[in-house]
């Protein structure tokens, strides 16, 4: 199986030279348990592509090139090399992931240095251009504050967080943070600076489109319009938890993991809104006992048939492994296993195999999955890779 690598160049204090290809035994093979080899750059370029993203008909990968500020497109021209098809289109500070349109008539870029979610039109190429800059988020705490301002999803913090634990039982209450207690007052200078940081966007839906800011602790939901993006709701998470990455759910849940509390939220649509979309938060779990209060959360990833969320962990190197119960809206940890890597800053899971990127050990990593448990086991291969920061399957 084949993959396309994103990761940091040089300027980024990384030792990528482009697009790598990663090969998980054969380039054909429909799965990804063989041994792991590094083959190369599919393509050459500076900027550190941090984030791939594919075109959903065109032979087309587009790279989140960080360190530039700019989103780039590359065409195939064979069965692993890629040009670049047109100049970079700016689109932010430190942008660090891209979505495509299933229509694949348009993306959005997410920037966490500024906080800018970007949309930009694609051609029938598949170039991008006429980059839109969506309404800037505002903090929903403000200074001195505890609790969501109007105009935002009215979420009672304390209520949840005694509902989390309820739910979570005995065993794993103590996992579920504090959100019902009150916090000192901190400074008001450093509270009213809190900086935006967008961080990811996913297509829903009825052409719902949700992204994440790290920085102010939201899940913004919008609806696409000729002008860029509409802004429809707000979902407030506690403050300081850093809703990352979030994954879409067979069940019509989205869950976010957060990268500075460790958790993961499951939101839902209110079904009593019909058609106006409205989501809520409607439970949730801390990733596990054994995580490190510095430790930072990255990706999150489900298995095939949807019953586990894998969640790469930061610092202590792990992955912790979350049961997905009920129609979808209860959470439970399983369990924190190695990662076999240092700083795994993403991951994929292929049927019985789990593809770590070693972000700063130059490697990657393959894990076998217990089906039946769906905990990963040791790794069964590795091979060396410069400064992975992306793992993308191709076609």
């Amino acid at each position: 199986m084949r993959f396309l690598l994103g990761g940091y160049t040089p300027e980024m204090d990384g030792a990528a030279t482009g697009i790598g290809v990663l090969l998980a035994g054969a380039a054909d093979d429909a799965l990804a348990g063989g041994p792991l080899g590094f083959a190369g750059d599919a393509v050459s370029t500076a900027g550190s592509p941090s984030w791939l993203a594919l075109h959903p008909t065109l032979d087309v990968v587009y790279a989140a090139l960080e360190g530039a500020r700019a989103v780039q497109a590359f065409r195939r021209t064979g069965e692993a090399s890629y040009t670049p098809l047109g100049p970079p289109v700016e689109a932010g500070e430190f942008v660090c992931h891209i979505a495509v349109s299933p229509d694949g008539g348009w993306l959005v870029a997410s920037c966490w240095g500024d906080g800018r979610v970007v949309r930009m039109a694609l051609d029938a190429s598949g170039r991008p251009s006429s980059p839109v800059i969506a309404p800037a988020a505002t903090d929903p705490y403000g200074p001195g504050t505890s609790a969501p301002v109007a105009g935002d999803l009215d979420l009672d913090l304390a209520a949840a967080a005694r509902a989390l634990r309820e739910a979570a039982g005995e065993e794993y209450a103590h996992l579920v943070p504090d959100h019902d207690r009150d916090e000192p007052a901190g400074d008001a200078e450093e509270e009213a600076s809190r900086p935006a940081h967008a961080h990811q966007a996913v297509f829903l839906p009825g052409g719902l489109v949700a992204t994440t800011d790290m920085g102010l602790d939201l899940v913004r939901f919008w609806r696409p319009r000729a002008s860029g993006l509409a802004p429809v709701q707000n979902v407030v998470l506690p403050k300081g938890s850093g809703p990352r990455h979030t994954v879409r759910h067979p069940s019509g849940h989205l869950y976010v993991v957060t990268e500075l509390s460790h958790e993961v939220f499951a939101l839902a649509l209110d079904p009593s809104t019909g058609s106006g979309a409205s989501w809520r938060i409607v439970g949730g779990t801390g990733l596990g006992a054994g995580i490190l209060p510095d430790d930072t959360a990255a990706e999150l990833a489900p298995s095939r048939d949807g019953e586990f969320l894998y969640a790469g962990v930061r610092g202590s190197d792990t992955i912790a492994v979350v049961r997905v119960r009920g129609e979808g809206e209860t959470l439970e940890p399983v369990a924190l296993v190695e990662a076999g890597v240092h700083w795994p800053r993403h991951h994929v899971v292929v049927r019985d195999t789990l593809l770590v990127a070693g972000q700063r050990s130059d490697e990657v990593a393959s894990l076998g999955i217990d089906l039946r448990t769906g905990v990963p086991g040791r790794v069964r291969h590795r091979t060396a890779t410069p400064s992975p920061t992306c793992l993308l399957p191709v076609r």
